[in-house]
Parts: C-alpha cells; sequence; structure tokens
C-alpha cells in the first residue's frame, strides 16, 4: 500500500481544527469565572510544551505511532496494554463530541428530527472521509481551515459592530481572579483542548517534512489558543459571566442577540455550521486514532477495515453514555478531571523521560 502523505500547511491545518472543535462552543474554565480569557493564555505555554513531548517522541521514533514506541521504550508486557487503554477514551471522547453536536443541533433548530438521524449522518460522513484515507481527509482540513477563518472572523466583527460587547464584564481582575484563572488552566484547559493533541501522534508518522512538524505544530496551537481566548473573551463580555456559566452553548447564545439595522441577524446558521466542521474534524482525528492503534495492536494490516466498528461504536456510546445533557457535563467533568491527564500528559511524560534516560545510559538493547 502506498504510504500516506501531509504537508506543512494540512498539518497546520488539521491541529486547528481539532484544536478549536467543541472547545468553541462550549463553556470552558467556568472556575476561572469572567477571567476564562485569562485562563486560556494561561494554558496556552504548557499546551506548547505537550506538543514539543508528543513531537520528541515522534522525531525519537518518526516510523511509528504511540502504541509502537509505547512498547519500545516500556517493553511489550507493559506497552501493548497500556496502549490498549487508549482505544476506549479515544472512542468515549469522540461519542461526547457527537452527543455536543447532536444536542445543539436538536435544541437549535432540528427538534422534531430523531439525534439518532443527526448522529448517524454526521458517523457515516466520519466513516467516508476515513476510508478515504489521511491524505484525503488532511486535504479537506485545508480548505475547511479558510472557510471557518473567515466565518469566525465575520461573526466577531458582527457582534462587535452590533455594540454588544461590554469590557466591563472581562475587568477588572483581582488578586483573586489570577488565582482562580491559573486553578482552572492546570489542569483543566491545559487538557481541554490542548492535551487531546495526544491523538496527533498517530498522525505524525504522516508528515512529509520531519524536521518542520514541529513549527506547524507550535504554530497551531498558539493559533488556535489565540482564537479560543478572543471568541470566549467576546462571549463573556457580551454575555457576562452569569449567562455564560449557564449558557449550554455560549457562543450561540450570543449570536442569537446580533441585530443590525434590523437587518443582519439570524446569523445563527453560522454558529451550528461551525459547530459541525469543528465536530467533524476533531470527531474524525479520534476515530482514526483509534482505529490506527487497534490496528497496530492487534496486527490489522489495513486500518480501514476497522473504521466502519469504531464508528457504530462510537455513535451508540453517544446516546447511553449519559442519559441527559446535564449528566453528560458531569460526565465530562469526571472524566477530565481523573482519566484524562493521565493519558494526555502523564504517559506520555513518563515515555519521554523513560525513553531519554534509557538512551543516556545505553539500556537499549
Amino acid at each position: 500500500m502506498k504510504k500516506e502523505v501531509i504537508g506543512s500547511s494540512q498539518l497546520f491545518a488539521m491541529i486547528v481544527l481539532f484544536e478549536l472543535g467543541t472547545a468553541l462552543v462550549v463553556p470552558i474554565g467556568l472556575k476561572s469565572g469572567h477571567a476564562v480569557w485569562l485562563s486560556i493564555l494561561m494554558a496556552l505555554p504548557g499546551g506548547v510544551l505537550l506538543y514539543l513531548i508528543y513531537y520528541d517522541l515522534y522525531r525519537q521514533f518518526p516510523g511509528l505511532i504511540m502504541s509502537g514506541y509505547t512498547q519500545k521504550i516500556l517493553g511489550k508486557a507493559i506497552g501493548w496494554p497500556l496502549s490498549l487503554l487508549y482505544i476506549p477514551v479515544l472512542m468515549f471522547n469522540g461519542s461526547r463530541n457527537l452527543r455536543e453536536a447532536g444536542d445543539l443541533l436538536i435544541s437549535s433548530t432540528y427538534d422534531r428530527t430523531p439525534i439518532l438521524v443527526i448522529n448517524a449522518i454526521m458517523v457515516i460522513a466520519v466513516m467516508y472521509i476515513l476510508n478515504k484515507g489521511i491524505e484525503v481527509f488532511a486535504r479537506t482540513a485545508e480548505i475547511y481551515f479558510w472557510i471557518i477563518m473567515i466565518m469566525g472572523l465575520f461573526c466577531n466583527f458582527i457582534v462587535i459592530a452590533a455594540g454588544l460587547v461590554d469590557f466591563k464584564h472581562l475587568f477588572p481582575l483581582q488578586a483573586d481572579d489570577w488565582w482562580d484563572a491559573l486553578s482552572s488552566a492546570y489542569p483543566s484547559i491545559w487538557i481541554f483542548p490542548f492535551g487531546e493533541l495526544v491523538c496527533m501522534t498517530t498522525v505524525l508518522p504522516h508528515f512529509n517534512k520531519p524536521r518542520k512538524a514541529k513549527r506547524a505544530g507550535v504554530m497551531a496551537v498558539i493559533l488556535s489558543g489565540l482564537l479560543l481566548t478572543f471568541t470566549h473573551a467576546i462571549e463573556i463580555s457580551v454575555l457576562g459571566e452569569n449567562i455564560y456559566s449557564r449558557a449550554s452553548f455560549p457562543i450561540y447564545t450570543t449570536i442569537t442577540l446580533v441585530n443590525v439595522a434590523n437587518f443582519i441577524q439570524r446569523l445563527d446558521a453560522l454558529v451550528i455550521l461551525t459547530l459541525i466542521i469543528g465536530v467533524f474534524f476533531k470527531m474524525s482525528i479520534y476515530c482514526y486514532a483509534a482505529t490506527v492503534i487497534t490496528a497496530d495492536l492487534f496486527n490489522v494490516q489495513d486500518y480501514r477495515k476497522l473504521v466502519v466498528p469504531v464508528g457504530v461504536i462510537v455513535l451508540f456510546s453517544s446516546f447511553v453514555s449519559a442519559e441527559n445533557y446535564a449528566s453528560h457535563l458531569n460526565e465530562g467533568r469526571a472524566f477530565l478531571k481523573y482519566i484524562l491527564p493521565v493519558l494526555c500528559a502523564v504517559i506520555p511524560f513518563l515515555l519521554f523521560l523513560v525513553h531519554h534516560v534509557r538512551k543516556r545510559f545505553g539500556w537499549y538493547r
């Protein structure tokens, strides 16, 4: 089979779209209150550091995905079951993204459409693009990156032009606000969305210019962090801390308030389109990571054979994981607090540390 390759601009677009994903739509860092935008800025250096750890492991083992070099570093007896843990977590996170997209579409527009139909259509689209290969997926990301950028700039400009922004909701910042922002940044925002980039460890081996992966990835993480900071700052400045914290989808609530001269209004369709695109790319990368790790661990030659089973599991997991959206959010907080930090930060850091110690003392056979 011909090896699939992706370029710098495609990797850049994939990371930005993955980072924005649902983080652009749902409220994050609620513990920091009106200083959530500051929390994102504080978490950004940690996100860059995590990517640099992923990049270093990729450069040390350029032809291997994470499950491959985990077994190289820790041995098959430890590395194989440790890698196996990632598969249900990746599929579960993909199903959570699908659930959030379905709930927003049901509550905003498709109130008479069964959520099974909406989610199934999105999963079918994901299975289709993954069957075409990561190279086709990367080219698609390169196109939709510009669509998201244009829609985002337009929506933020219209919100500002409509006179909805009130910077009194962002300032002043007291000493307690700085501490709350920091405690919210680590580990909450640090892991969601920056730590989720652990999925990109399965994409990096396809990069055609390994030395440029560092620059492209770091720039993508920084840009996505700045975009999230600006967007959530706009949302809080419009809604205020109280409404922002209670809204299920604050960006949707913000855009419905736009009314410029009784002419420009009803822009919520752009937010829905942004969510669909973001969830599509984020869920696709989660499913891709789950399929290639499964294929690697169980010696399946073509990962495409696993795309449909993984897609079906993600689809039905989106229904059975939580009874309602409130339970979904509570479940997500526990998952973010106890499980994701281990898989996204602790294990990669230990792999980085153990590898360099073994390499330094010549403990590889």
